[in-house]
């Protein structure tokens, strides 16, 4: 009998909480979605999987260590599910896996992230628009994205200028557009009040410090000093259903690809 599996491959994060609403969510539903699958979970952060580890005694698996473990355990086809948002840093790490495995299974493929061809921004970015189509004039949300020194930090300005003139509005905390440059555009538009919102598949560390705190450098602090109040909502992408089926989508389409 051919033994398949799904690994779900994701940054990862130390919030418990946020982790199963967003990660967890998007797992069960790959195991409803393919019940022929077994799913198991790898991280690509080294650093979030030894703080797992430390502080709730969990030990979550590299891509690589869950790979031994599949081939040790007899598994001949397996698919690497890519939880990205970006075609980054850590999408290459599953791109890497892939190369270095590929002759220890009959079949090892990934799947792209979430953002990998025109139609998947397009996709995003009327979601993004329809969070915001409710609001009131004076009211926007401001999108946090990770951010990267990949050359893939374009996707964060592409968004962002794909959702001129909606009510949507996309920064990064570690490359291009930064909080700054969405301040600009926030103030043409005379808006008063943003919705602070990760994009990102959890919330974790960069939403919880980096956007919701009341550190100085944080988005809240810095958009009140330009007087422009801002309202975290810590609600990861994982836990939105219509992120889920892009996801599963594109395994769908993998799989059936062969």
């Amino acid at each position: 009998m051919n033994k398949k599996a799904i690994l779900a491959v994701s940054f990862g994060t130390t919030y418990p909480e946020t982790r199963e609403e967003t990660i967890g969510a998007t797992e069960k539903k790959i195991s409803e979605e393919f019940p022929d699958y077994d799913v198991f979970r790898a991280f690509t952060s080294t650093i979030v999987r030894k703080r797992i580890y430390k502080n709730e005694g969990i030990k979550v698996d590299s891509i690589q260590e869950a790979l031994d473990k599949l081939r040790a355990q007899g598994y001949e086809e397996v698919y690497l599910q890519s939880l990205h948002i970006i075609p980054g840093i850590e999408y290459q790490l599953v791109q890497n896996a892939i190369d270095g495995y590929s002759p220890q299974f009959k079949k090892l493929v990934a799947t792209p992230p979430l953002l990998d061809k025109f139609a998947d921004y397009e996709q995003l970015v009327n979601f993004l628009k329809k969070q915001s189509a409710y609001l009131p004039s004076g009211k926007a949300i401001l999108w946090m994205g990770h951010g990267t020194a990949h050359s893939a930090f374009t996707t964060y300005a592409c968004l962002d200028h794909m959702l001129a003139g909606t009510k949507s509005y996309v920064g990064a905390v570690e490359s291009y557009p930064d909080v700054h440059d969405e301040i600009k555009r926030l103030k043409h538009a005379k808006v008063e009040k943003v919705y602070m919102q990760p994009l990102m598949m959890v919330a974790g560390n960069h939403a919880h410090n980096d956007m919701a705190s009341d550190q100085p450098n944080s988005w809240k602090t810095i958009l009140k000093e330009n007087d422009i109040v801002g309202h975290p909502v810590l609600k990861g992408l994982g836990k939105y259903e219509e992120i889920q089926e892009m996801f599963i989508a594109k395994l769908r389409t993998t799989i059936e690809r062969g």
